[in-house]
């Protein structure tokens, strides 16, 4: 089975976010990585992938006792629903400013487990001043961080972990620091 994790933009989705996010431009919209200033690898096109629920948590970072980072190997698409998407919709100015974030120790975890590419369903992992120089330094560490997926709780099937295998595909630009991609997550019928 196929599931699309790609947020769906709209022509008022594109206003919204452009009246909303100074930093949202043609690389920025929508589902992207932050590829900042390195090139995509073809190899990240497919990645076994794993999901994780933190939906329930709130008030607080994201961190490291919410998820069970045993199952990540080095390589994978590590995958967090906040849910945020799903109560805010892409484009609002809250969306681009009242997000949940990952903790600095769970996204230094993941980079210590290899992973290649970190998805958060909302825009960003860190917010405000902290975004841009966190997409830098996992950048900076091989490490790709793709913003604004949808359909994890689809993906997830009320598991709070779900395995997939992650098909990613960027827009070929050069010279940006945000690719739009496609991303759809293939997952076992059984």
């Amino acid at each position: 089975m196929l599931i699309d994790l790609s947020v769906k933009v709209t022509r008022q989705a594109d206003k919204d976010a452009h009246g909303n996010e100074k930093q949202v431009s043609f690389g920025h919209l929508g589902t992207h990585f932050d590829v900042m200033d390195k090139e995509f690898p073809l190899a990240f096109t497919r990645r076994e992938g794993i999901a994780f629920d933190v939906s329930g948590v709130e008030g607080r970072d994201i961190g490291t006792r919410d998820v069970d980072l045993e199952p990540v190997e080095a390589g994978m698409f590590a995958a967090f629903r906040t849910g945020f998407i799903e109560r805010e919709p892409y484009g609002t100015r809250a969306y681009f400013t009242g997000h949940p974030q990952l903790s600095d120790a769970l996204i230094d975890a993941l980079l210590e487990k290899g992973v290649s590419i970190i998805g958060v369903d909302c825009a960003g992992v860190r917010r405000g001043g902290e975004h841009t120089p966190k997409d830098q330094y996992c950048a900076d560490r091989g490490v790709f961080i793709i913003e604004n997926l949808c359909n994890l709780e689809e993906l997830l099937g009320g598991e709070k972990t779900a395995r997939f295998v992650a098909r990613t595909f960027p827009v070929n630009f050069d010279g940006m620091t945000g690719l739009p991609c496609r991303v759809v997550a293939e997952v076992d019928d059984g």
